[in-house]
């Protein structure tokens, strides 16, 4: 706790390493490489509320509901997995429940690539934290440290943004073809 800033509280987790943290808890959404930041909180908050505004935030951006939803365990309760069923959203991850005995090998494959993809918004988090500097905030005030924060998600969507506009100049102008084709074409010639 500090006298400087009251509005930082400690925040049990369940890590390894680390039991309690300080700082705000986040809540974001990935889509096409961006990453959303959908709620900021420094109270404890449970994640799991939040899947019903994300999707429909989501749908509102493409117009249509995502195929599958990519989550942590705690978005996984009866209730997010009825509103995706009713809806045509597949939730990744297994059942609630014993899980079953023999999985078969389109199953595990599934969940391993519902499992990739859910990574990528783990490695985002990381990246802000390493790179853009999202694990030393420093404000003194509360709203600072929110415009902080994402002045830091920002960033890191305009950096993505760039290297795409720079790759499409790459291919464009200098007559280049992209390089996993190229190596493709390669091997069959």
């Amino acid at each position: 706790m500090s006298l400087s800033q009251p509005h930082i509280r400690p925040i049990v987790r369940g890590k390894a390493g680390k039991s309690v943290e300080f700082g705000a808890k986040l809540s974001a959404s990935y889509f096409n490489g961006y990453v959303f930041l959908d709620h900021i909180s420094w109270d404890n908050f449970n994640e799991s509320a939040d899947l019903k505004a994300q999707v429909e935030a989501y749908k509102n951006y493409t117009g249509y509901y995502p195929e599958s939803v990519h989550v942590d365990k705690i978005y996984r309760t009866r209730e997010n997995r009825a509103w995706c069923k009713e809806r045509g959203i597949r939730i990744s991850g297994v059942p609630l429940g014993t899980p079953p005995a023999n999985l078969s090998k389109e199953k595990k494959k599934q969940a391993q690539e519902s499992e990739r993809i859910r990574n990528s918004i783990e490695g985002k988090f990381g990246q802000a934290k390493r790179r853009f500097s999202l694990g030393r905030v420093m404000a003194k005030l509360s709203h600072t440290s929110f415009s902080a924060i994402a002045i830091t998600f920002l960033v890191m969507n305009l950096s993505t943004h760039l290297s795409r506009l720079f790759y499409a100049f790459l291919c464009l102008f200098l007559k280049t073809t992209p390089f996993f084709r190229s190596n493709i074409i390669a091997l069959y010639t």
